[in-house]
């Protein structure tokens, strides 16, 4: 029976490389977005990844979810912004910068410097900017 076209036989990473090389190249978003000029508006608002970590499963759960609603209303012809947040989560990442410097509390901060320590806190939470980047794109979570 010949009625199917047969899957890749590649390696499923070499596949999956082609087909986001091929949605970058032909800028599938902006295309999907251009060409629905006058359509209907459907607007996600998407809730920030947490910066105080490395991404997991369950961020990539989330976006996965996230990310099936946003292409759902594209397929129904909508037109699909995507506005994705960034948020530092200032207590996590208080507190995972207090554990790398060894630090137990207000005094410790205090003899370090409040703005030093504030300074420090906004480095760290680009750390892991890279990784949910990566996991994004890889996954093939249309943002803008």
């Amino acid at each position: 029976m010949k009625d199917f076209k047969e899957l890749d036989k590649r390696n499923i990473n070499e596949v999956e490389n082609d087909i986001l090389n091929k949605w970058k190249k032909e800028d599938i978003l902006t295309k999907t977005i251009e060409n629905r000029k006058g359509a209907k508006d459907w607007v996600f608002y998407d809730g920030p990844a947490t910066a105080n970590g490395m991404p997991g499963l369950h961020h990539m759960v989330a976006k996965f979810i996230k990310d099936t609603f946003c292409k759902y209303h594209t397929m129904k012809g909508e037109r699909v912004l995507r506005k994705i947040g960034w948020d530092t989560h200032g207590l996590p990442v208080e507190v995972n910068v207090e554990k790398k410097l060894g630090f137990s509390g207000k005094n410790d901060i205090e003899k370090y410097g409040i703005k030093e320590f504030n300074e420090l806190c906004k480095e760290t939470v680009w750390d892991n900017e890279n990784a949910f980047r990566k996991l994004t794109e890889e996954m093939g979570q249309f943002i803008d």
